[in-house]
């Protein structure tokens, strides 16, 4: 039987590891290209360890995306649906970051191979999410960033509250599902806080299992 709601598993997975990559990996977002810019500059201001992950951390993120695109538009050639094959990679991503990470953890020192190779791994996998995303779920909720979803929210609600003319069960409809993405992105925020505390870098254990039920998932039908 097929799971829906491939966005949710998704966007809660991208709330997941971006606040448990930055917990343990000293500051390092995996899915938040915009982050590591600014705690990047942060870095250099202060003089503070760890500018070279930072700095690794876009190429290898274009890198996959492209590398992600172009599997994509072959296997489409191929008649072969892409999503899943594309999602299992990132579950093998996911798992070997979760061995990883309980091999060779905690990342004390920023600039060490091991947080760069654990880094890295995850900024492939979150890679592959945004472009999948980005590919065959375009009418979805971005799975990885809330500015843009935030930010039309209030533009709806402000619309409902004038009374547009328009379609307002569409903005209704359109409303409640951001909402709802942006929630569940919280939830993955709050549950990869509290397993850092609880478990250390066995929080990594979780990502690759809601990435095995994203495999397992599909979209809905207006997604």
């Amino acid at each position: 039987m097929k799971i829906r709601h491939l966005p949710l598993w998704l966007s809660f997975n991208g709330g997941y590891v971006d606040t448990a990559g930055f917990l343990a990996l000293q500051g390092l977002f995996a899915a938040h290209v915009t982050g590591n810019f600014v705690t990047l500059g942060a870095t250099l201001a202060t003089g503070t360890a760890g500018v070279l992950p930072k700095l690794l951390a876009l190429p290898v993120f274009c890198a996959v995306v492209l590398a992600t695109r172009l599997a994509s538009t072959e296997l489409g050639k191929r008649s072969f649906a892409a999503v899943r094959p594309l999602l299992a990679v990132k579950v093998v991503l996911l798992a070997v970051a979760a061995v990883y990470a309980v091999a060779h953890g905690p990342f004390s020192e920023a600039g060490s191979a091991a947080t760069l190779g654990m880094g890295m791994t995850l900024v492939a996998a979150m890679a592959i999410q945004n472009a999948v995303h980005r590919t065959h779920l375009p009418k979805s909720p971005p799975s990885t960033l809330m500015t843009g979803t935030t930010t039309q929210i209030m533009i709806d609600l402000a619309d409902m509250i004038l009374g547009p003319s328009g379609a307002p069960a569409v903005t209704a409809q359109r409303l409640q599902r951001m909402i709802l993405n942006v929630v569940v992105f919280a939830l993955g925020c709050a549950a990869a806080a509290g397993a850092f505390i609880l478990a250390g870098n066995w929080c990594f254990a979780l990502p690759p299992v809601v990435a095995v039920i994203a495999v397992a998932a599909r979209p809905g039908e207006d997604d």
